[in-house]
């Protein structure tokens, strides 16, 4: 392809760090970091002020105090869309973002990326977290989508998503560029002090589990999965920023109602550094991620770069990710078909995932040949250099 001009990129994220809570957040920084090794990226986030060259930040407007959240959203996108002026290329990722790069495309003629991290139809229980304002969200993300020069998504399988959901997108507008991991950064770290602290027993077999407490992380699931698995069988969870007092409220019965059966049930509830959750990851014998709806899941990335096994939900991106048998298992589930992603038959959902854990457990040596295979399997598909010269190439495409 002939090498056109590129002068600067403007990447919308509501994620930046330090203000950082989830796989999306992640994605920006790395992104934008890679990118930044051939053009010029400028990061417009939201959020309190920040030091980085190069990343301006946003705060909602204080008429908006108050406001539903969607609105106050809608206020900052405003701003950010004004101040676009001058970039080649817009890329948004998350519908918090959305609006501010269809605007800045239309008022200022440049194309407009878009990074698909999820699928607002695919997150109906959202609307208990917004209100009227999933309505809203909803209707921000079909526009933005729409009208987008191009859609990236971070898996085949979120890929299909798109098209199903959004059936008017053509399919030559819609590309898959992974999520990705820092090989350098992520890595297996050995602190007996972190451990300490969180009284994690090392002698003891361990199931690992990181994410948000929200309905499509599948925690109550394995909650009652935990249940069936061996009284030795330590389970640690890394669990916080939940979405609702509700769903705050089913997962805090569930765990007290495992710890009143067994020893061994840790909630790590707080956000711990990267160099901590690599040393609780490094400790486990097995990984879990019970989601019903994961796009890609860059925490099974994180799990597969310390050298850990993923038993994972074979639905999203996850088989794109998880070698069955190779790097780990893929745990078969048949959902509904209304967004929400509820397993149709719940108990054998959460019987499957306790005996493939129980499997995983039983032979320690298997376990630890397929979280050596899965840290060669992070290095040779899912690193950011090859992913920022993917979505380089596609916005020189579109100019």
């Amino acid at each position: 392809m002939e090498y056109v001009r590129l002068v600067r990129v403007d990447v919308i994220s509501r994620e930046y760090p330090p203000e950082v809570y989830g796989g999306a957040g992640v994605h920006v920084a790395e992104l934008v970091k890679a990118l930044r090794e051939n053009i010029e990226v400028t990061v417009r986030a939201f959020g309190q002020p920040r030091s980085e060259a190069g990343v301006f930040s946003y705060l909602p407007p204080a008429e908006l105090a108050g406001a539903n959240p969607t609105l106050t959203t809608l206020g900052t996108d405003l701003q950010i869309a004004n101040d676009v002026a001058g970039a080649d290329v817009v890329h948004s990722h998350t519908w918090y973002a959305n609006a501010a790069g269809q605007l800045a495309s239309m008022l200022h003629g440049i194309p407009h990326v878009v990074t698909a991290h999820s699928l607002e139809p695919l997150r109906p229980w959202k609307a208990e977290q917004l209100g009227g304002g999933y309505r809203l969200s909803s209707w921000i993300e079909k526009s933005a989508f729409e009208s987008a020069d191009s859609v990236i998504a971070v898996s085949n399988g979120m890929r299909n998503d798109i098209l199903r959901s959004y059936p008017s997108i053509s399919e030559d507008r819609v590309s898959v560029v992974y999520n990705g991991i820092d090989l350098a950064k992520w890595k297996p770290v050995q602190e007996p002090s972190v451990l300490e602290r969180w009284g994690i027993d090392t002698s003891r077999p361990s199931v690992v589990f990181v994410g948000r407490i929200t309905r499509q992380k599948g925690l109550p699931y394995l909650l009652r999965a935990a249940s069936q698995l061996a009284p030795d069988v330590q389970l640690i969870l890394c669990a916080g920023a939940p979405d609702t007092p509700e769903i705050m409220a089913e997962v805090t019965a569930g765990v007290r109602e495992l710890q009143k059966t067994r020893t061994g049930v840790i909630w790590i509830p707080e956000l711990l550094s990267q160099h901590d959750l690599s040393a609780v990851l490094t400790s486990g014998t097995v990984f879990v991620c019970p989601s019903v709806y994961e796009p890609l899941g860059i925490v099974n990335l994180e799990a597969m770069a310390c050298g850990l096994p993923v038993v994972g939900t074979a639905t999203g991106g996850i088989p794109e990710v998880v070698d069955d048998g190779v790097t780990g298992r893929l745990v078969a589930i048949d959902q509904a078909t209304d967004g929400t992603g509820t397993p149709t038959d719940p108990e054998r959902f959460v019987r499957d995932l306790a005996g493939t854990l129980t499997e995983v457990l039983a032979d320690p040596a298997a376990a630890r040949t397929m979280g050596a295979n899965g840290r060669l399997r992070a290095e040779s598909t899912f690193s950011w250099k090859q992913i920022a010269e993917e979505t380089e190439r596609i916005y020189r495409s579109l100019i």
